[in-house]
């Protein structure tokens, strides 16, 4: 099994003479996890020495924080399922989740999910985490999904995300030609007051923005790129369907199942700020096959 998660620091002039906990704060560290670290079997050392959170900081001390390990999710069994992965380091995922593959268990889908994948997986190589999934895909929407290998990079991830910084672009094939060539739909989404899954453009629903441009209009459909300024549940479901151009394949939503059976929709490419080094990362995730057939079947 690998070492705790942890990090470490080197402080300069600028820090010097505050208390580690201000210093921790900065940091993002939250409350919650540093009484976790305290309580849980994690470490706050300084030069190799244990410290408490009231310790006054010098210059060219070296802080490193050891985080508690953590136990994988109760009821969240761990399965030998492939992944692509598109990208991983110490502290972060990137996979394809192919369509037909629930993000987390559920009563009607309780096994084979992304997550019984990741908690597989990370016995598979060693550590000692749950699944931390910081952008969720519906069961049959495919494409790029990010993922946290610890709570506090889940943390830091989520909000950056919150604050929109976690850019995702779709692909879809929708119903009918699109008046526009681009354009925005701003429309509150909530939940179908006779239906636990179904949602639908309500006055009282929440705040969601989805922005698309048509890439290539075909008899009767038109491939569509999209991006979300919001993420609520079914957002580009509910938002295509409600101007009248719903997905392929989303019966739910009004579409028809002629050239696929599940709705057309793919996250083809995502952006985000890695939350250690800072730099920009950006990957993408090609059509997968059946969507792909959709464009032949169209010509």
């Amino acid at each position: 099994m690998k070492p705790n998660f942890e990090l470490q620091w080197t402080i300069n002039e600028e820090h010097e003479g505050r208390m580690i906990k201000e210093f921790l704060k900065e940091k993002e560290i939250s409350r919650i996890a540093l009484t976790d670290i305290k309580f849980k079997g994690g470490k706050i050392l300084v030069n190799n020495i244990e410290v408490n959170v009231r310790y006054l900081l010098k210059a060219d001390d070296i802080v490193t924080v050891i985080f508690p390990p953590e136990n994988p999710s109760e009821g969240v069994i761990g399965e030998k399922i492939e992944l692509e992965i598109l990208f991983e380091d110490p502290f972060i995922l990137v996979v394809n989740k192919p369509a037909g593959m629930s993000t987390i268990p559920s009563r009607e889908h309780p096994n084979g999910s992304l997550a019984n994948a990741l908690v597989g997986y990370y016995e598979e190589i060693g550590i000692r985490a749950t699944s931390h999934i910081v952008t969720r895909l519906d069961r049959d929407t495919s494409g790029i999904v990010l993922i946290a290998k610890q709570r506090h990079v889940h943390h830091l991830l989520s909000k950056q995300q919150q604050n929109g910084h976690v850019k995702r672009t779709y692909e879809a094939f929708a119903q009918g030609s699109l008046k526009l060539e681009m354009g925005s739909i701003e429309e509150p989404i909530g939940r179908k007051a006779d239906s636990i899954i179904e949602r639908e453009v309500r006055i009282d629903g929440q705040y969601a923005c989805t922005h698309y441009k048509v890439l290539k209009r075909y008899k009767d459909l038109t491939h569509v790129e999209l991006q979300l300024e919001t993420g609520r549940t079914h957002q580009i479901r509910v938002h295509m369907s409600f101007i009248g151009h719903p997905l392929l394949g989303d019966d739910l939503y009004g579409g028809n199942l002629i050239l696929i059976e599940r709705q057309a929709l793919h996250c083809k490419k995502i952006h985000f700020i890695h939350p250690f080094n800072g730099r920009e990362m950006t990957f993408t995730a090609p059509l997968p096959l059946d969507m792909n057939e959709i464009i032949k079947a169209a010509l």
